[in-house]
């Protein structure tokens, strides 16, 4: 085993989940902001928003408030598992050292 190819299989996890954390977070700012808007603009009742903001989703301009949730927590899980591979990699390294010393 590598120590260098798990720090960079570590860094490149991390940088996966980074990446999926900001595209979900920003999904779930233009689902609310749409919500908002609609109910700005249509004003009136509750029935009237949930079927403009299902008008929107339908035509897929705007993403599932719901799926966007669940994709930040797995970012979140997956941002956590590569933080273990960088500190096993880290434990490793500092083992092999201190035998090697």
């Amino acid at each position: 085993m590598e120590i260098q190819s798990a720090f960079n299989s570590g860094i490149q996890g991390f940088q996966k989940a980074t990446e999926m954390a900001s595209n979900a977070a920003a999904d779930i700012v233009a689902e609310t902001t749409v919500a908002r808007d609609s109910s700005v603009s249509e004003g009136a009742s509750l029935d009237t928003n949930t079927t403009s903001r299902d008008a929107v989703n339908s035509t897929n301009e705007v993403p599932n408030l719901n799926q966007s949730i669940v994709d930040l927590k797995v970012a979140e899980y997956q941002a956590k598992s590569a933080t273990e591979v960088i500190q096993t990699a880290d434990e490793t390294l500092g083992t092999l050292l201190d035998v090697t010393a």
